[in-house]
């Protein structure tokens, strides 16, 4: 029988194996953990549901509806001659990936309390695995999208410009996902002590969304101020840039476009920081 002297440790976990770096070397290591969090997020969203997946296709639908009776009939705010279905169906997509994001990851560390005080694992495979799980169901909405376009050019004949902007899309779904998870991470951080924001998250995200140009183009704000104001708004510009690609329609700005860009590099590495210093007092604080 061999002594516990002899006993052979795989990992030591100490209070320097935490709080150090960001933690993207330990991520990387425990990576296959990140896709068995994905699996789970994913069934978990169909578990005990009566109508499954297609809430994936009732939830923008009923959207971009109303989007077109308030909006559209009610207010008329015009849509740079784009069909309103094709216009609010695209924010709605782009948006509605963002701030499931946002809203999920934020609440990472509260939502898995019970799992990181059994366990140890590196945290920061639970916020992750919600911007990859949430593509899922991107996917299925972006499919929409592209179905609702196509009717509208083919079968209605209406005449949209898509150009090599469009290229750029892999980059938009990174900058909105790196945004996300950036804020995500920040917050999830600050409501280990301020449970309070974990409130104030759902209301900041509804506000964000009438700051940022889904249901109005961004050629509808004229006043120079407000203007400025739409431009300094992360997402603008990512949002932007796929109109622009997608149906010629809208502006585009390589030095909005960069600034989104950076911002999402400063956020994420700080979300990172925050995040992983945070773990080693969270089952203290929480």
């Amino acid at each position: 029988m061999s002594n516990f002297n002899d006993t052979y440790w795989t990992t030591v976990i100490d209070a320097k194996s935490t709080g150090s770096g960001l933690g993207l070397k330990e991520l990387w290591k425990k990576k296959y953990l990140v896709w068995l969090f994905v699996k789970r997020d994913i069934i978990v969203q169909f578990k005990q549901t009566i109508f499954g997946m297609a809430w994936y296709f009732i939830s923008p639908l009923f959207s971009v509806f109303m989007y077109m009776i308030v909006f559209g009939r009610i207010a008329g705010i015009p849509t740079d001659d784009i069909p309103q279905p094709v216009f609010y169906m695209s924010g709605v997509c782009l948006w509605e990936y963002f701030s499931t994001c946002l809203t999920d990851a934020a609440g990472s560390f509260s939502k898995n309390a019970g799992l990181f005080g059994k366990v140890y694992f590196p945290r920061l495979v639970s916020p992750l695995s919600v911007v990859l799980s949430k593509l899922f169901r991107f996917s299925i909405q972006l499919l929409m999208f592209v179905i609702i376009y196509l009717f509208f050019v083919f079968a209605k004949g209406v005449h949209l410009c898509p150009n090599w902007y469009l290229l750029l899309f892999p980059v938009i779904v990174l900058m909105l996902a790196g945004i996300a998870l950036g804020l995500g991470l920040i917050v999830s951080s600050l409501t280990t002590k301020y449970k309070d924001l974990t409130n104030f998250i759902p209301v900041l995200v509804s506000l964000w969304m009438y700051a940022t140009p889904i249901v109005y183009p961004l050629s509808y704000v004229t006043n120079p101020t407000l203007h400025k104001l739409m431009v300094l708004n992360p997402v603008t510009a990512p949002i932007e840039a796929f109109k622009y690609g997608a149906y010629g329609a809208g502006s585009f700005s390589w030095d909005a476009f960069g600034y989104s860009f950076a911002f999402m590099i400063v956020v994420l590495l700080i979300g990172c920081w925050m995040y992983e210093r945070k773990q080693k007092q969270f089952i203290d604080t929480i």
